[in-house]
């Protein structure tokens, strides 16, 4: 899927090709977007832009989906598109561009805005399991390599049987947002064997991507200090250390007396808070 197996995650209204440039030194794979691609969910960016959220609202959509991707066609990183519509066919449309320049197409079921829910994106599509396996079908079927970003602790959605539902429609990758339930990592591992995992929030050092790794992930992906070489240095050099081999896992793991936590941030345990 990608290597180093460390990505950058979609931060909305921030993360375009800039972005991924700066993360470049460190990641895979980088994540753009999240940019809306239907009437609904625009709209409803342009409600979240009004309440002083930062929002992608191009005037076209999918040019500015293939415009940010041509502008990292020599980029040493795999680049993915996060998008989110409450329609099929918007979505196909940019997993089609994606597929033109090797990018992966991202379908946004993670989202919690009020605003996106009631246009019917984002985690409302949690709900709808047979919609939002329309949606990846409708991407695999354009050529894309496809990945779901999800999250946990939502309400009535058992997320490994989802999983499992979601490869069947055409998922490769399942990006999944831990939220404060990090173990359910191995669940989506257990139940959706056949995909790449990567797990998603706190990832900051080298124990909280290691935590994720024991779980069974495939990669692991930084949020909000996407934009600190510290923290993508510290999580990049724990991951290598995981994948490289039995000695360097040591390392990875603190269990070679490096010190875990500590040695890993630099200060003392002190880590980069979320915004």
């Amino acid at each position: 899927m990608f290597e180093p197996r460390v990505a950058a995650a979609s931060l909305s209204g921030q993360a375009d090709a800039a972005w991924a440039r700066a993360a470049e030194p460190w990641v895979g794979c980088a994540f753009l977007g999240g940019v809306a691609l239907d009437g609904p969910t625009r709209a409803a960016a342009r409600r979240l832009r009004d309440r002083d959220r930062s929002e992608f609202l191009p005037d076209s959509p999918i040019e500015f989906v293939d415009g940010q991707l041509a502008a990292l066609a020599d980029a040493d990183l795999r680049p993915a598109f996060n998008v989110r519509s409450a329609a099929t066919e918007p979505i196909r449309g940019a997993a089609a561009v994606c597929a033109d320049r090797g990018a992966i197409l991202e379908v946004n079921a993670h989202c919690r805005q009020r605003e996106m829910c009631a246009a019917g994106a984002g985690e409302s599509l949690l709900r709808d399991g047979e919609r939002l396996r329309e949606q990846v079908a409708a991407a695999a079927s354009a050529g894309a390599t496809v990945s779901v970003k999800l999250r946990t602790e939502v309400a009535g959605v058992d997320l490994p049987d989802l999983s499992a539902q979601l490869v069947d429609a055409g998922a490769d990758a399942l990006h999944v947002d831990a939220m404060d339930s990090e173990p359910v990592v191995a669940d989506v591992v257990a139940a959706a064997p056949d995909a790449f995992v990567i797990a998603n929030n706190g990832v900051r050092d080298r124990e909280s991507a290691v935590e994720y790794l024991e779980y069974g992930a495939d990669a692991v992906s930084v949020g909000r200090p996407s934009d600190d070489p510290a923290t993508l240095r510290r999580v990049r050099r724990a991951v290598d250390g995981w994948f490289d081999g039995p000695g360097d896992r040591d390392a990875a793991t603190g269990r070679d007396g490096s010190g875990g936590r500590d040695a890993a941030t630099g200060r003392d345990g002190e880590v980069t808070p979320d915004a």
